[in-house]
């Protein structure tokens, strides 16, 4: 008989008080009327779950109860989360959204089809007390032999993951946000066709939103390498700007503060600044990640990143917060 994924024992519940001890050291607390909390997070294969809190190498998935707990209480922490990584079992995030409550909403992609697809969707979830839906809700399509998006021949198709776009309200301040988890491919050169294709696309599309009064912020799993290399220029070419406070912040478990090698690049959040026709409006407070390996797993268990990766995940959530 399955376990009561809403009565966890007393073992989870003070693991949960460890965790939000955490949360609340590194994330902004919620302030009605007075800020704004936007992160992503690509959550390693979030499909299928085990229906148990207990531990048990037979366990598939590995994912069980009390792993999808800790996931609850770290994207409780935001108004608006863009999650990369949710699978064709919607299995997870059906319970996630249970243990968040009625308060809560989420759009989702339909399952990218083919082999590079990897059965994917993306995914918003949002405190509807704190943001609503204010009626976009688009995927991102290239325009074919439109040199004004790509030069010929950079890729012969569309996005591997369609891009995916909403739009949100939160008091008088109105904001789309796009997300996507670009293809890693065999090669880095893979890469960069969709990150150009992507950023010419909103360089465009931020000017034609921007006479409605939307701020545009791109958010996800861009696969990119490292800051200043050949995906990055690509990234950042039509304007597109990384905040400061994101530039140094770790953005998976592999990372290892005394190895800058193993510094990646892949998660990023950004908006248009400076001389940008579309440039951002919203006052920006801040941001940072959660690294959630450091400041709470390895309080509660002695697990390897292979292990966690497939229980919690790979990647840290990036948060940026607004003021409203």
């Amino acid at each position: 008989m399955p376990a009561d994924l809403f009565s966890p024992p007393q073992s989870v519940a003070n693991e949960l008080s460890i965790l939000k001890a955490a949360l609340d050291t590194v994330v902004p607390a919620k302030r009605k009327d007075k800020n704004l909390l936007i992160a992503t997070w690509n959550i390693c294969a979030f499909g299928n779950l085990t229906r148990t809190y207990t531990e048990k190498d037979s366990n598939s998935p590995k994912r069980n109860f009390r792993w999808l707990h800790f996931i609850t209480e770290i994207v409780r922490r935001f108004d608006v989360i863009a999650i990369q990584e949710v699978k064709g079992n919607l299995r997870a995030i059906r319970k996630m959204m249970g243990l968040l409550g009625p308060e809560w909403g989420f759009l989702l992609t339909d399952v990218t089809l083919g082999k590079k697809g990897n059965d994917e969707r993306l995914a918003f979830v949002f405190d509807t007390r704190r943001v609503k839906p204010s009626g976009l809700a688009c995927e991102l399509v290239v325009p074919v032999n439109d040199d004004n998006y790509l030069s010929a021949n950079t890729f012969q198709h569309q996005f591997v993951r369609t891009p995916y776009a909403a739009s949100f309200v939160s008091g008088k301040q109105t904001f789309i946000l796009v997300t996507l988890h670009v293809n890693y491919g065999e090669d880095k050169s893979d890469r960069t066709g969709e990150i150009t294709a992507l950023a010419n696309w909103l360089s465009r599309w931020s000017a034609s939103a921007k006479r409605f009064h939307h701020n545009l912020i791109v958010l996800g799993d861009f696969n990119i390498d490292r800051m200043g290399d050949e995906l990055y220029e690509a990234f950042i070419a039509r304007g597109l700007t990384v905040p400061d406070s994101l530039l140094e912040q770790p953005r998976t478990i592999f990372h290892k503060r005394d190895k800058p090698e193993s510094f990646t690049f892949y998660d990023q959040i950004a908006w248009f600044t400076g001389a940008h026709e579309a440039r951002l409006s919203m006052d920006y407070r801040g941001g940072g990640n959660f690294d959630f390996k450091h400041d709470f797993v390895r309080h509660v268990q002695n697990i390897s990143n292979v292990e966690l990766k497939f229980r919690l995940s790979d990647h840290y959530p990036l948060w940026v917060e607004f003021g409203v």
